[in-house]
C-alpha cells in the first residue's frame, strides 16, 4: 500500500469514514522521499528502537519499523485506529499508544516499552505544538540518542540558529543547553495534503549525555533566559531586573562583570555568557 499516494489516502478515508481534524494540525505527507530520509538521518540503523509522536496514517511509522528493532508511536487521534490497523498490519514490531504526548509519563513509557534499549525519537510534529513537545522531551531527560523532527521552516531556523545572533530566541538557548541542533533538509509545502501555508524542515537534536554548560542553578538559568527574551528588542537589563527583583544598577554591574554590555539585548548574548551570568546571580 503506497501511503503517500493521494488516491490511496482518499480510499482509506472513505472506507473508514475518516475526516481530517483541523484542530490537530493534520497534514498528510504525499512526497514519498521524505519519511525514508527522516528515518535514515534520524539514526534508525536496525540496532535501535524508535519513539514516534503523531502517526498520521502511518507513513513515517512504516519507515521506522523497517529500520528499527521496535517502534512505539504515540497518537492523539483514536479515530485513526482502524486505519492504522490496516496500513501497519504487516508489522509485528509496532506498538501504538493512543494519548496526548503532553500528558504521558515518558519515564514510565520508556521503562515499560523499551526496557533499556537505545532509542531515537522521530516525528512529524504539528506546528502548533512544536516547541512544547521538544521541550518536554528534553526537560524530562528521557534516555534518547537524538530527536529528529519535521517542523515549520521558520521554527527550524530559529531552533538551529547560533546563540548570540539575531535569529536566536529563548527556545534556541534551551535546545542548546540540552543538545546539539542541526538542520537536515527542507520540505516544501507541496509535500503535504492538505497543503499548509508554510514550508517545513527536518532538524535533528543530538541529545547530550552530560551537561553542556555549568549554570549553578538550572531553574534560575531558564528564568533568566525567558525574561531576557521576553522583550527581545530591548535592553535585557530591564526585564531581568523586574523578574529577579534586583535593582537595575546592581544588575548592570553583574552583567558587566560577566562581560555583557549594559545595553545588550538577549540576542547578543552567547551560551557561556548566559551560563556565567546565572552562576554569578545564583551566588547573590
Amino acid at each position: 500500500m503506497q501511503l503517500t499516494d493521494l488516491g490511496t489516502i482518499k480510499s482509506l478515508f472513505a472506507r473508514h469514514g475518516f475526516s481530517f481534524t483541523k484542530s490537530l494540525g493534520q497534514n498528510f505527507l504525499i512526497n514519498p522521499s521524505v519519511c525514508p530520509k527522516i528515518a535514515e538521518l534520524g539514526g534508525c540503523d536496525g540496532k535501535v528502537c524508535a519513539l514516534e509522536i503523531g502517526t498520521g496514517i502511518g507513513v513515517l511509522t512504516k519507515e521506522l519499523a523497517l529500520r528499527t528493532k521496535k517502534t512505539v508511536a504515540v497518537e492523539i487521534d483514536k479515530g485513526l485506529e482502524p486505519i492504522l490497523n490496516e496500513t501497519l498490519a504487516e508489522f509485528s514490531n509496532i506498538e501504538i499508544v493512543f494519548g496526548d504526548i503532553m500528558d504521558i509519563d515518558l519515564s514510565r513509557l520508556f521503562e515499560e516499552r523499551f526496557k533499556g534499549e537505545d532509542v531515537v525519537v522521530c516525528a512529524n510534529l504539528p506546528y502548533y505544538i512544536t516547541s512544547p513537545v521538544i521541550m518536554k522531551l528534553l526537560e524530562e531527560r528521557i534516555p534518547v540518542r537524538s530527536i529528529t523532527v519535521m517542523v515549520q521552516r521558520e521554527a527550524a531556523d530559529r531552533i538551529c540558529a547560533a546563540v548570540g545572533t539575531r535569529e536566536c530566541g529563548a527556545v534556541t538557548v534551551a535546545v542548546n543547553y540540552y543538545s546539539r541542533p542541526k538542520k537536515l533538509f527542507n520540505v516544501s509545502r507541496g509535500s503535504f495534503s492538505p497543503s499548509p501555508n508554510v514550508d517545513s524542515a527536518v532538524i535533528r537534536l543530538d541529545v547530550s549525555q552530560q551537561v553542556n554548560y555549568e549554570v549553578g542553578d538550572e531553574r534560575l538559568f531558564f528564568r533568566i533566559v525567558k525574561a531576557a527574551f521576553s522583550q527581545r528588542r530591548k535592553q535585557m537589563a530591564n526585564p531581568l531586573s523586574a523578574e529577579l527583583g534586583i535593582s537595575k544598577q546592581d544588575l548592570i554591574k553583574v552583567l558587566e562583570d560577566t562581560g555583557i554590555k549594559a545595553s545588550a539585548r538577549a540576542e547578543e548574548v552567547g551560551m557561556e555568557q548566559f551560563a556565567q551570568l546565572c552562576r554569578k546571580l545564583s551566588k547573590n
